[in-house]
């Protein structure tokens, strides 16, 4: 899925800013740079139907040199069916994940999501791949740049129970998979997934 050019501009422009903000010792440059980051919130937030001054106000929470953002999933079985969680915003379904959290590593973070948003306890296996938001059939929604981490993992106890975030818990096979919250998993990145659980000695998938 090829996302429009104003939000690859957009996205970039930002990235830019950020970072000469960052390191620039010139009040001038930081006038400019400062300028570039209101064109890219006017862009994106054209783009994405916001406000330019919210745009602006959620930009300028990034600082430091721009990197791209860390979303972890947990790929865990049984029974040779996959778990997945229902999201509540959207209403679809996705492997359970988020967000890494400073503190924790990866694995740690996928783990903690399962927990959190299925109920069930979990052991990280394997890092099954790690993907580019951008290159990987998402829809194009991120304002940031976005790796994707995967994991294979293993149940070692718990029950299904919904979360603040999610509504319902279930296990899927391959060939019944329900709506997927795209933004978060897509059909290509679970079936790889089944693949990964039938063949651990599969390589790691990366863009």
């Amino acid at each position: 899925m090829t996302e429009p050019a104003w939000l690859t501009l957009g996205r970039e422009l930002q990235a830019l800013a950020q970072t000469g903000l960052t390191f620039t010792q010139d009040r001038f440059d930081r006038q400019r740079y400062e300028r570039i980051t209101q064109i890219a919130a006017t862009l994106l937030g054209s783009g994405f139907n916001i406000e330019p001054k919210l745009m602006l106000d959620l930009l300028q929470t990034q600082r430091g040199y721009a990197t791209p953002k860390i979303d972890v999933r947990g790929a865990a079985f049984r029974d040779g069916k996959v778990l997945m969680v229902r999201e509540r915003i959207d209403g679809r379904w996705t492997l359970p994940g988020g967000w890494a959290d400073v503190n924790q590593s990866a694995a740690e973070c996928t783990v903690r999501e399962i927990r959190e948003e299925s109920g069930f306890e979990a052991r990280a296996l394997k890092l099954t791949g790690v993907f580019d938001y951008q290159k990987s059939g998402h829809p194009p929604r991120q304002y940031f740049s976005c790796y994707k981490m995967f994991f294979l993992c293993e149940i070692t106890g718990g029950e299904p129970r919904p979360s603040d975030e999610t509504s319902e818990v279930g296990f899927f096979a391959r060939d019944a998979f329900p709506p997927l919250s795209l933004g978060r998993t897509t059909v290509a990145q679970v079936e790889r997934m089944f693949e990964h659980a039938a063949n651990p000695s599969l390589p790691t998938d990366f863009d």
